[in-house]
């Protein structure tokens, strides 16, 4: 695609905050000044407002109306049943997308779906627009270039996107091939959780997320997929509103631990939640496990043995998780339904029952994340006979000893 050329030279500038209203311009005064929707717009732009929930609405200030576009066509994916990338085979962003599981349904917008995705090729002349809900990208290797109709977003593993219901999107792949995992929320839009009695700080900082800076392409090149037009989709010279993408690096999370015995509950490492109608529980919540220090004492220190009313979706951006060592490779992921009890291995807990309790770091160059639903998650044919899929699973627990001593106390 030719691209025109915008008034920022870093293609990649970003806005600070979360959740605010904000605004950019690749022009300078593309913005209407006082009004959303003047007779002719500054340039001779479209405005055309994009709607996510009847508070949370963008305007954007583009060359061609997102109506320009000829009628849908049906398309399938090329088949691919590796979650390792697949080198021979010519994959990119959307085509190589594979469903694990999900529940609910899209018509109802009520529900979710976990997927993952393996690209060996950039998008070329190919948009994505999904209609369905909200998804949260965690790239586990290889960067991703994301083109969004607000403007670019870079997105490094340890890194993660999120692109909500309706914005056109396009994947380039500036490291080659890349993997990882997709979060997707049909009810509502990801939002940081209330922090409670922990008070204004910690966690995820709202001024750490960042929005992209506009930038327009505008070229006759023909392109698409499912809808061919014969513009680029990437035309938005400005806009305004709350509705927008954003990234954030996970590194900048703020943990909060015990600093005398026993867990806070795991929620306190959520990075961003999908709120349900019930409280206490969540759509959806991600969940992040960063480097921090452990100074718990008369404490089993690992995550402790439980069974959950929610449903977990492990993954293992890089490092070694501390309750499997390893066991749970980077790119790999694990599913626990609700009510499915599971806990550290044989070996973590031999070593945790053991060891000197000193003040000491775990997690260090090491991140892990979770996926977890209030919905019984129902697992595709795909995933179930996945070759890779590991049927010893079961086995990391069979070895935990048994001392159990009605005499001791």
């Amino acid at each position: 695609m030719s691209s025109a050329a915008a008034t920022h030279s870093d293609p990649y500038e970003y806005q600070p905050g979360f959740g605010n209203h904000f605004s950019s311009e690749a022009l300078p005064g593309a913005l209407p000044v006082g009004q959303n929707t003047p007779q002719v717009c500054p340039y001779g732009l479209y405005a055309e407002q994009l709607s996510g929930t009847a508070f949370t609405r963008t305007w954007l200030y583009r060359i061609h109306p997102a109506v320009m576009a000829q009628a849908l066509s049906s398309r399938s994916s090329p088949a691919s049943t590796r979650l390792s990338i697949p080198e021979s085979e010519p994959l990119d962003f959307v085509t190589g997308l594979r469903t694990i599981g999900g529940a609910g349904d899209t018509a109802l917008k009520s529900g979710l779906a976990v997927h993952i995705y393996t690209a060996t090729q950039s998008m070329d002349k190919r948009a994505f627009c999904n209609s369905d809900g909200d998804l949260l990208i965690v790239p586990q290797q290889g960067r991703l270039d994301v083109q969004t109709e607000f403007g670019p977003i870079m997105v490094a593993p340890n890194e993660i996107a999120v692109i909500q219901r309706g914005i056109r999107f396009s994947v380039g792949l500036p490291d080659g091939p890349s993997r990882g995992y997709i979060l997707e929320v049909y009810d509502n839009h990801f939002e940081l959780p209330d922090l409670g009695p922990i008070g204004a700080n910690g966690l995820a900082n709202p001024r750490d997320f960042q929005t992209p800076t506009a930038k327009y392409e505008h070229t006759s090149d023909s392109m698409g997929d499912r809808q061919q037009q014969d513009h680029s989709p990437f035309d938005v010279v400005a806009w305004h509103g709350n509705y927008a993408p954003y990234k954030y690096d996970l590194a900048n999370f703020n943990v909060i631990n015990s600093v005398s015995y026993d867990h806070i509950d795991p929620s306190i490492f959520t990075v961003l939640t999908c709120k349900s109608a019930h409280p206490g529980t969540a759509v959806a919540d991600f969940v992040v496990f960063p480097p921090r220090f452990e100074v718990q004492q008369h404490t089993f220190r690992p995550p402790y043995f439980h069974r959950n009313c929610m449903s977990e979706f492990m993954g293992l951006i890089h490092g070694e998780y501390e309750a499997k060592k390893g066991g749970f490779l980077p790119g790999g992921a694990s599913l626990h339904s609700m009510m499915t009890p599971h806990g550290p291995d044989a070996k973590t807990v031999e070593n945790a029952t053991t060891r000197d309790l000193l003040p000491g770091r775990v997690a260090d160059n090491t991140m892990a994340f979770m996926f977890e639903s209030m919905f019984q998650l129902r697992v595709t044919k795909w995933a179930v006979e996945h070759k890779q899929r590991d049927h010893d699973y079961y086995k990391a627990w069979q070895n935990i000893p048994i001392t159990f001593n009605p005499d001791q106390i």
